[in-house]
């Protein structure tokens, strides 16, 4: 076995490649490959069961004619190829995101052994300037006729409803209808209920459908014709006549409180209707401020984005749509819609989504790499306290989710976490930085109390749910693994993220 510390150098050269990818094209020495032959005689003569010859003693003439002519060389080929490729990726320092796609240039015996390896790798963020920006934060004015419209909202909330007994049907009214649709005669899906709740005027159902309610009273019965738009998305339906019969069941009407002080008293501790206006106003400036400070750190994530340069490779962004088509079902399934109605109704496959998905997807993925290289600039470090506070905000939100808590208790899920609450930090350093600078701006607090919670961000459960590994945890300068991985942005820069675990576990080529 020593004799192999005098085998030759490999010869390894490494050339950059589109999205984020390098092609290794590696030499090997002749006498490696005659030494993974031998190894190959032996390991296949233990595993193969050869008549006449006890475990480990068939020679290779004999292994050839059981296996095929080509078995040991493939095996030998095979093995020496795993370890030359992890020995090139040490050499390169590269860190592989991916399996690579190999190509055998040449393995014949006396010779050396030649291949190439396209490996998807960590992608190079080009930093361009992403301070000296020339825009400032624009913050709302709050007037009068703001506080009155969240008054008047107020005053709607706590609105009564009572029956109408004394005029027709007006739009504005609360109404219970009886509705049979039928189109030729024969009722259509959908087109039918026995009570079915309305306000009119808010065109709820198919346009000009509720104008035909106004003027009638409970009890009165009407029938009308009316088309379905062009794009109504049941096809069957789209640009079709059919004819309701509909009965009016019930008829109320909203009955707003008086605007006075007992009015204001009713809406929490305000002595008078002038004491509630000027709560109102100051909490709307609050949040007029927290707002400027969203949009203004957006605008910085935007500006750095943009001029910044790099190459994103599929498997980031393959995992982002993964996430991202997690969040969608999972909005769907609040509005009780399941993926496949969606689907069915849209007339799109998987695919169609995906494609969809897609461009937001890079754009989530460029927004998460450019803040973690920043991050890394800036000196940002997430302290793991703080991670393992997150860890256990994680454990008590998610009790009853067994996958989650696994996820978040993992390496992984670590890593998702500090890389959210990295960007996260970083952006709140450049929004204070610029304040810092200009000491006329009035200040923007948080209307929020406390620093971010990784647990908040909107792909958090999607992550989990696909075990992703973050993008920007890829970037960190102690990612020493493939395995480094998948969290998400900010609370206010997170435009989305995610993507399909393919993130290599284990630095192998595969042919």
């Amino acid at each position: 076995m020593a004799a192999a510390l005098y085998f030759a150098a490999m010869n390894v050269t490494a050339t950059p490649a589109a999205k984020s990818s390098v092609v290794l094209e590696v030499e090997v020495p002749q006498e490696r490959l005659a030494r993974a032959v031998d190894d190959a005689v032996r390991a296949l003569s233990r595993r193969t069961k050869v008549a006449g010859f006890r475990p480990g003693k068939a020679p290779r003439p004999v292994l050839e004619r059981v296996l095929g002519p080509g078995a040991v060389l493939d095996e030998a080929v095979d093995h020496l190829m795993q370890t030359a490729y992890r020995e090139a990726l040490v050499e390169k320092e590269l860190l592989p995101l991916t399996n690579a796609e190999v190509e055998v240039v040449q393995a014949e015996e006396g010779k050396p052994l030649i291949f190439k390896a396209t490996v998807q790798v960590r992608p190079e963020v080009g930093l361009g300037d992403y301070r000296d920006f020339n825009f400032r934060p624009e913050i709302e004015t709050i007037d009068e006729p703001k506080v009155e419209k969240v008054v008047e909202e107020l005053r709607d909330q706590n609105a009564s409803l009572a029956p109408v007994e004394d005029r027709p049907a007006k739009k504005g009214d609360y109404t219970v209808i009886r509705m049979e649709g039928t189109r030729e005669g024969v009722p259509f899906e959908g087109g039918t209920s026995e009570r079915m709740p309305l306000i009119i005027g808010d065109d709820r159902l198919i346009p000009g459908f509720e104008d035909n309610l106004v003027g009638l009273g409970v009890g009165d019965k009407k029938g009308f014709e009316i088309t379905f738009p062009a794009d109504y998305m049941e096809a069957e339906l789209a640009g079709k006549e059919v004819h309701f019969d509909v009965e009016v069941k019930e008829l109320r009407e909203k009955i707003m409180p008086d605007l006075d002080d007992e009015f204001a008293r009713s809406m929490g501790d305000f002595s008078d209707l002038d004491n509630l206006r000027t709560e109102i106003k100051a909490r709307l400036e609050r949040n007029a401020l927290d707002k400027a400070r969203h949009e203004f750190a957006d605008r910085i994530i935007e500006y750095a984005v943009a001029n910044a340069t790099l190459d994103l490779p599929d498997v980031l962004i393959d995992q982002e749509v993964e996430v991202m088509h997690d969040e969608f079902r999972a909005s769907l399934a609040r509005q009780g819609i399941t993926e496949e109605a969606y689907l069915k109704v849209t007339n799109k496959t998987d695919a169609d989504l995906h494609a969809d998905l897609r461009p937001d997807a890079e754009k989530r993925v460029k927004v998460l790499l450019v803040l973690s290289k920043i991050a890394e600039t800036e000196g940002i470090v997430v302290p793991e306290a703080d991670v393992d506070a997150e860890v256990a905000r994680g454990r008590q939100r998610y009790a009853d989710d067994a996958r989650l808590i696994r996820y978040f208790d993992s390496e992984r899920g670590r890593n998702f976490i500090r890389s959210t609450l990295r960007r996260s930090r970083v952006v709140e350093t450049l929004v204070d930085a610029w304040l810092l600078a200009h000491p006329d701006h009035p200040a923007l607090p948080h209307v929020e109390d406390g620093p971010a919670s990784a647990m908040d961000s909107p792909s958090a459960e999607s992550s989990a749910a696909i075990d992703a590994t973050d993008p920007g945890s890829v970037m960190e300068p102690d990612a020493h693994s493939p395995d480094h991985d998948h969290a998400h942005t900010h609370d206010h820069a997170h435009t989305s993220e995610s993507a399909d675990a393919a993130i290599a576990d284990e630095p192998t080529p595969a042919g």
